[in-house]
């Protein structure tokens, strides 16, 4: 080769270099700082609303069995939260958390935040805070919007009082490069949707993390969200033969630095936010 070729091909060689360099200095700082390590495929993340008694009697002893992590939203329910064999009483709640489980607030009353003013809003989450430390329990990192109700101040208090994740709707995936951490989106299963349930599984690849919403198993209050337990049991049998890594939100600490996310991704409420 004549040395001037050489030349040109060296210094369009080192142009490519430079090239790709500026381009991992432009990506790869958000990817390092929100991203602590690489999230495996089929991670999934199972999240239980509303206190329903089922979730102390017939979900965790079958979540514990199997070594399946899972986050429990606790409220107290109205209109019907003083009978126990509808929802759990705090005795329960308390029990739930000395299991291992991540036991997270709902609100007080489920209320809908999304249409309340900052002071009703921390009010409805201090008193599941103040629950929560009275019963030495772990205390909340992760929120769930009550009927899915948002809106910018709710993220407001949230950061306020430092929590580091909140759960929402919207039928997809979570892609921790893009959603805020304030707005996860997630499924919600029903007796009538195992087929998409099924599909939506499939999606758990490639740094994506799906996040399934379920009432009680069964919700004998509010059957529009009733999921029967022998098709709770087939998504539990389907998890475990095909090995996925079920976790509850807390767990995904391990792998996603929430604080930094928060920062740096921008909340956006034009997303699919509501099932």
């Amino acid at each position: 080769m004549h040395p001037n070729m050489l030349n040109v091909s060296i210094k369009h060689f080192c142009t490519i270099c430079a090239a790709i360099l500026v381009l991992l200095l432009l990506y790869l700082p958000v990817n390092g700082q929100i991203i602590k390590q690489t999230i495996p495929d089929k991670t999934v993340v199972l999240t239980f609303d509303d206190g329903v008694a089922s979730h102390y009697g017939h979900v965790a002893p079958l979540l514990k069995e199997r070594g399946f992590g899972a986050t429990f939203f606790v409220c107290e329910f109205p209109p019907n939260f003083a009978d126990s064999t509808l929802y759990m009483n705090w005795r329960q709640m308390q029990q739930l958390d000395k299991m291992g489980f991540e036991v997270a607030n709902h609100t007080h009353k489920h209320a809908p935040v999304g249409k309340l003013p900052e002071e009703d809003i921390t009010r409805e989450l201090s008193y599941i805070e103040n629950k929560f430390d009275s019963l030495e329990m772990t205390s909340p990192i992760s929120f769930a919007y009550p009927g899915y109700s948002m809106s910018p101040t709710v993220l407001q208090v949230l950061d306020q009082k430092g929590y580091l994740l909140a759960r929402a709707g919207g039928s997809r995936p979570y892609n921790p490069l893009k959603d805020h951490p304030y707005l996860l989106p997630s499924w919600a299963t029903d007796s009538g949707n195992e087929a998409t349930i099924m599909e939506a599984l499939q999606q758990a690849k490639n740094g994506q993390i799906v996040i399934l919403t379920i009432h009680g198993v069964p919700d004998l209050e509010h059957p529009w969200v009733n999921t029967p337990p022998e098709m709770f049991q087939r998504y539990l049998d389907y998890l475990t033969e095909n090995h996925f890594r079920v976790l509850s939100l807390k767990q995904l600490t391990e792998f996603i630095d929430f604080k930094q996310a928060g920062k740096k991704l921008k909340a956006d409420f034009d997303k699919p936010l509501r099932n």
